[in-house]
């Protein structure tokens, strides 16, 4: 029942209602019948007859599942069900009206509408979320694409969602956690290219990398090659983040921050340096 009643609020997919795209499927936004919003992630269709594709999409698909129907977290998107039909297998979530983090930072209007105290507790809801994962799931589970596409706000934008779980791992305590390559490129950890171990040091990495995203309004590639080449030619003990003024390196779209602002944005970026820091390295560790 609401299988047809996706399709109709849909209008079998129509393009006019899709939300969002990722690698494994496409999301819509759909009205039920019973008044209530809901958004619908749709996996992409196997066309090609890749039997390889379709295999990935599917373990996507059900790994979403297994970790979603085992957490409950204020910052960690709801799952509400699922349909796993011949024509479509879908994911039904909560509809998060203010839509992705990076779809904020590159909209000039609501961009400068994104003060400093919203996005100090963007990163702080998101923090929570991997603590929460990382430390209080047993196992724990691995997101591996923490990135701006996939942290959702709400209308007013001072509310973190993580989504999109399909490639997340529940971390197995009796075995090997080796596995292909996941995430999103300028948030993986530069020693993932050589290692395909899963651990929470996956998660680290790149919420160091969202972090510096979210002050600077921009991703943080030019600093974190700069960090990284400072850090190896340099034989200071001093890490090379002491050396970035913080201040120069934030939006400028946004007026300066407040004392108190200021202080906060310091502590978290001080945090999101360490993250980023290679002496933590997967490889060195």
């Amino acid at each position: 029942m609401v299988y047809e009643n996706i399709i109709e609020a849909t209008e079998e997919f129509n393009s006019k209602y899709c939300i969002g795209e990722g690698g494994t499927g496409s999301v819509y936004k759909a009205e039920l019948s019973t008044g209530q919003v809901v958004a619908v992630k749709k996996l992409h269709a196997n066309t090609g007859g890749d039997d390889h594709e379709m295999s990935q999409y599917l373990k996507a698909f059900t790994s979403e599942i297994q970790t979603l129907t085992q957490i409950r977290h204020l910052n960690i998107v709801k799952l509400y069900g699922f349909c796993s039909h011949l024509r479509h297998s879908l994911l039904v979530y909560e509809f998060i009206e203010g839509g992705s983090l990076r779809n904020v930072l590159k909209n000039e209007e609501e961009a400068r509408a994104f003060g400093w105290s919203k996005r100090i507790i963007v990163v702080k809801g998101v923090a929570n979320a991997l603590s929460y994962m990382h430390h209080d799931c047993s196992p724990s589970i691995i997101h591996r694409d923490i990135s701006t596409q996939n942290i959702l706000l709400n209308a007013e934008h001072d509310q973190a969602y993580v989504s999109d779980f399909g490639t997340s791992r529940i971390l197995n305590p009796d075995s090997s956690n080796w596995t292909l390559f996941a995430g999103t490129f300028g948030y993986v950890a530069p020693e993932l290219a050589f290692t395909r171990e899963v651990n929470e040091k996956c998660d680290v990495y790149s919420f160091g990398a969202m972090t510096l995203e979210i002050f600077g309004g921009r991703h943080p590639g030019d600093l974190i090659s700069s960090l990284s080449s400072s850090s190896s030619s340099s034989s200071s003990e001093t890490p090379a983040y002491h050396q970035v003024a913080v201040m120069d390196v934030l939006d400028q779209r946004l007026s300066p921050p407040s004392d108190q602002e200021a202080g906060k944005m310091l502590y978290l970026a001080k945090i999101a340096f360490a993250c980023l820091n290679g002496t933590h390295s997967l490889v060195q560790q």
